[in-house]
This record gives C-alpha cells, structure tokens and sequence, in this order.
C-alpha cells in the first residue's frame, strides 16, 4: 500500500475549512484500500479560530496532522513545510478553499501510477469568472515566459502531485528564501504531465492574495529565473549614454555652423528629469537582486514551527 500525504496551507479560513476537510474525506474514501493518506494543514498564523477547528480535525482524525507556524511566512513557505514534513511516496499540494476541487485526486494519482514524478494541474476559467481576472492572469504569464527561460503554460497552479525523489530534492537541495513553486517544479526537471481543471468558485472567506501581494508574487517569480530585466537596464543605460554622445557632437557642430548654441532650456529639463527617472529605475531593479541576495546570506530559517497537533491515536 503506498502512502500520499496531501499538503494544505490554511491562513483564516474558519468559516469553510471544516466543510472542505468533509469534501477531501468523501473523495479519499474510495482510494483507502489502495492507499494510505495524511493530511497535512500548514497554518499560518491566522486571526481568526482556524486553528481551533484544525484542532479539533486532529483530535477526530488520527490521520490529521496541523503544523502551526510561527507567524505569517506565506502561501509557499507553508507549500515547503508540508514537503519538509512528508516521507510518503507522493506529495499532493492544494488548496483548503475548495478552488482545487479534491475530485481531482484520483486522477493525479492516476498519472503517478503511470510513472510520472511530477502531476502539474492547469488551471481553466469557467464563464462567471471577471474580465480583469482572466486578463491579469494572462499578462502575468506572459510576461514571466518573457523574462524567464523556464515556460509556464498559462494557468498553471500551486495545485499538483510529487513523489518522494522530488520531494527530497527540495528537502535536501533547493532551499531558497524566496521561492517561486510554480517555476521550481518546472525547473527541477523529472517525468512530468499535466492535467486541467476548472476553478470551483470559493466557498467562503475571502482570497488572501490582495494586489499587493500578487505584485510580489510575480516579482518574486521574475527575480527567481531571470536576469534580462538586469540587462535590459544596461542595454537602456548605453542607449542613453550613446545617444548623449551623439547629441554632444550635433552641438559642437551646430556651435561651428551656426556661431551659437541653440536655446533649450525645457527640452534639457525633460531630458535631465528623464534620465534621473530612469536612473532610479535602474537602481530599484538592481535594489530587487540584491535584497534577494541579501536574503539569501542571512541564511535564516524558511518558516518556523511554533506547534504541531495530532491526534493521541496517531
């Protein structure tokens, strides 16, 4: 009998977690006599009692287990949690909010039954879903398969199986403090297929990636697999520099043919402001790199732990 832990990040998700569990419960059932299931909450420390009802799950359920973190560390420090603490021969990741619909396990052990490392899922929209959503989506994979040399196929979720040798790479190898999943599992190589699904609406509770937050998700993703927009800020800065240059002779000429310089104070305040703009850009680019960097010395801990509860029979 293999075994499949089911990682789940969980951040105030009082009002529909316990109906979720009840969902996942149902679609596991069937699967029981073949495999062996863990369900692994990963909470980031929430506002509100989600965290009583995990508990309560585990007290009920012997194959529950709740990681308690610390404090908020995010949607993918609490991903790698999960993996830290699995040894199961697969890793399914999900969602607890009922968008990654728990129907679809069958299948993604299906395709790990069939030899594959990695299960990505893609994500499909159905009719209710917004303009501006859909359209943000696509510009942000657009624009990351611009920048990086790792594709994403649009849709693509935090919504997939792993089996335990590419759960012990990221154990063990990839350690990063700023992880973009989503581009790593594409990375890390392996057998690796895909399967789409449409978005079940949420339930209840509120989505957690405000815009500010999507922001610095596709940042950090941009700054994770590519260094173009590094060398787009050189490429710019020798435009400049060679048109300057240009400009610089075209005055001395003019100085010679005309016998004077000719006037332009506004055109030469639009150009300093440009170029002072624009040098500012450049440096909060390079700013990005090295905060990343600097994360990355500190050598800190990708989450912490503060509690973890399981039922007394597990």
């Amino acid at each position: 009998m293999k075994t499949v832990d089911i990682v789940l990040p969980a951040y105030n998700e009082e009002e529909g977690i316990a109906a979720f569990h009840e969902a996942l419960t149902a679609a596991i059932r069937p699967l029981e006599s073949r495999y062996r299931f863990q369900v692994i909450y990963v909470l980031d420390r929430s506002r509100d009692n989600t965290f009583g009802v995990l508990r309560e799950l585990a007290a009920r359920n012997a194959n529950v287990t709740v990681l308690h973190l610390s404090r908020r560390f995010g949607h993918q420090m609490s991903l790698v949690a999960g993996i830290d603490h699995s040894d199961a021969d697969a890793v399914i990741m999900m969602d607890c909010d009922h968008q990654h619909p728990p129907g679809m396990i069958p299948l993604l052990l299906g395709k790990f039954e069939e030899g594959y490392e990695i299960v990505h899922t893609i994500r499909e929209y159905d009719d209710k879903t917004g303009f501006l959503k859909r359209s943000t989506s696509q510009l942000f994979y657009q624009v990351q398969n611009a920048l990086s040399p790792i594709a994403l196929p649009m849709g693509a979720a935090d919504f997939r199986l792993i089996s335990r040798k590419v759960a012990k790479v990221f154990r063990t190898a990839i350690r990063e403090q700023n992880q973009f999943l989503r581009g790593l599992f594409h990375w890390v190589g392996f057998s690796t297929t895909t399967i789409a699904y449409t978005s079940a609406p949420r339930k209840a509770g509120q989505t957690k990636y405000r815009p500010g937050r999507l922001l610095a998700f596709a940042i950090a993703g941009m700054l994770s697999f590519s260094k173009l927009p590094l060398r787009i800020a050189s490429l710019i800065g020798l435009m400049i520099s060679t048109l300057s240059l240009f400009y610089g002779l075209f005055l001395v000429f003019f100085f010679f043919w005309a016998g004077n310089i000719p006037p332009g104070y506004t055109s030469m305040i639009v150009i300093i402001l440009f170029i002072g703009g624009l040098q500012l850009t450049v440096l909060g680019i390079i700013g990005e790199y090295l905060g990343s960097i600097f994360d990355e010395v500190k050598g800190r801990p990708l989450y912490v732990i503060d509690e973890i509860v399981r039922s007394e029979t597990a």
